[in-house]
């Protein structure tokens, strides 16, 4: 299958909290899009593995994906190297995605950043064709994303560009609150964490809406680049 867009987070959620807007925005125009999950959030402080992957699936019914992975790297203590280097490498050049999504280049959470090198370094070695690999009994060839951007998570970071996603915040929202176990619920008894107060959900709008006004819309997403994007039309830049 090939993809246009594969987003990777490192937890389950992040995918929704940071771009889901955009994905959901270029699957209603037609465009294939696909998740990836580094680890399946083990470490965190609410629920659990099984009910974060029930979270997982009605996210992704709500998203309307053409596929999403979890790749079971073991959340907080995963590396950037050869070895969790190669598995993001084999979907790359099996999913063929002309962009990647992946996690903020620096964050609260520590793994955050580690994921966005992690990533940012798989698509570049995906290209070179003197890495081998195989992926079901198949033989790859090379395969480089066009582009890797970084949407911007809890840390405030000043975006490259911005999507607007004014028709698809509130399925933005619906998306998120997909996680259950993690985000506000009155009268859940499980520790209360970053995330789940009720000013988290608001912080989410108020993000979006302060990315938006500015580009002259009420909601949108940012992202940050690590090389200048090629523009081939001004008049179509707003």
């Amino acid at each position: 299958m090939k993809l246009h867009i594969l987003a990777v987070g490192v937890h389950p959620d992040d995918v929704e909290l940071g771009c889901s807007g955009t994905l959901l925005k270029h699957i209603d125009r037609g465009y294939k899009a696909g998740v990836l999950d580094l680890t399946q959030g083990e470490l965190g402080t609410r629920g659990n593995v099984k009910t974060r992957m029930q979270e997982v699936k009605a996210a992704s019914k709500l998203m309307g994906l053409s596929m999403r992975e979890n790749l079971g790297f073991a959340d907080g203590f995963f590396m950037n190297d050869k070895q969790h280097q190669l598995e993001i490498i084999k979907l790359i050049r099996h999913y063929q995605p002309d962009v990647v999504f992946a996690n903020a280049k620096y964050d609260r959470h520590p793994d955050h950043g580690r994921s966005a090198g992690l990533v940012r370094d798989a698509c570049f070695l995906a290209g070179l064709q003197k890495i081998s690999t195989s992926f079901k009994g198949k033989t790859q060839t090379a395969f480089r994303p066009k582009a890797v951007y970084h949407y911007i998570q809890a840390l405030h970071a000043e975006p490259d560009f911005v999507v607007d996603i004014t028709p698809y915040f509130e399925r933005k929202m619906d998306v998120i609150r997909a996680f259950k176990s993690q985000f506000y619920k009155a009268n859940s008894t499980e520790p209360a964490t970053f995330i789940s107060s009720p000013e988290f959900l608001e912080f989410v709008k108020a993000r979006a809406i302060h990315f938006g006004v500015p580009a002259g819309v009420k909601y949108a997403e940012g992202f940050t680049v690590n090389r200048t994007p090629r523009v081939e039309d001004v008049v179509q830049l707003y």
